[in-house]
């Protein structure tokens, strides 16, 4: 994907659509070589890569610093950047000028939790001119007010109030919707009642498109497998045996051998 109408086009075709979440060049120059559709510079690098625990440690700053070297990466893929809390409940001030920074640091649109409260600012973003994804379910930023990381839309009010919020979203002007650990049947029925593609994690196979976090679907957090996450890799395994084969070699004296030296260049005789 390259701009936003594809994630129209893919959802109008029928086409699933793959995301992975994408915090620095090295990372981002691997999936520009694959066929993953785009990436999210998701408020969870506050975690995986600062060791916080949990994604409100995340500031503008820190997004668009990692925005900035997953552009320099990921070519031409299209790109979106969490706002980190509570930057879009600061009134529109503080909002688009986060949303200025994220930009101008290479992120081609930016998602946005919850709808409640801030409807406002993401229709004013939009008008904009900035392209902006929805969030709704389980939302990271609103942790503590959940109380704990956990499934969202079990009982009737609760799922009742995210579909209600998903037409706003919608009507808000949002291009699509990420729906993240809501029972499947609820993803469902969100799915069917918008024009705008869902993108889910642990919300099931009903939604227009899936999302995962790159480490964790590289098998590289050690105890981490939530029920939603499948692993396609043991990346961590993996990882530790190349470490303990390095310093295996390094201890045995046979690393660097002679053939990964450099040496004096012998003078030729004529």
């Amino acid at each position: 994907m390259k701009s936003v109408t594809d994630f129209s086009r893919y959802h109008s075709e029928g086409q699933p659509i793959s995301m992975v979440t994408c915090y620095d060049a090295w990372s981002a120059r691997l999936i520009a070589e694959t066929n993953v559709d785009a990436v999210l510079v998701g408020d969870s690098v506050a975690m995986v890569m600062h060791g916080h625990p949990s994604t409100v440690h995340a500031t503008t700053d820190m997004m668009a610093s990692h925005t900035a070297a997953v552009r320099r990466g990921i070519g031409d893929r299209f790109v979106t950047t969490d706002i980190p809390f509570p930057e879009h409940r600061k009134g529109l001030r503080g909002a688009m000028e986060s949303v200025d920074t994220i930009m101008k640091a290479g992120a081609n649109a930016v998602k946005i939790e919850g709808a409640q409260g801030h409807l406002d600012v993401i229709r004013h973003i939009v008008q904009s001119g900035v392209p902006v994804m929805g969030h709704l379910g389980l939302t990271p930023q609103s942790v503590n007010l959940m109380g704990g990381y956990r499934v969202q839309g079990r009982e009737a009010a609760a799922a009742q109030q995210i579909e209600l919020d998903a037409l706003a979203l919608q009507e808000a002007g949002v291009y699509a919707l990420v729906l993240e650990c809501v029972p499947a049947e609820l993803a469902a029925r969100v799915t069917e009642s918008l024009s705008i593609p869902t993108i889910g994690i642990g919300s099931g196979p009903s939604c227009s498109g899936q999302i995962l976090v790159l480490q964790d679907l590289l098998g590289m957090n050690l105890g981490f497998k939530p029920k939603f996450l499948r692993t396609y890799a043991e990346g961590s395994q993996n990882i530790m045996h190349a470490l303990n084969s390095y310093n295996e070699d390094v201890k045995a004296g046979s690393f660097p051998s002679l053939e990964e030296s450099f040496h004096y260049e012998t003078t030729r005789k004529h």
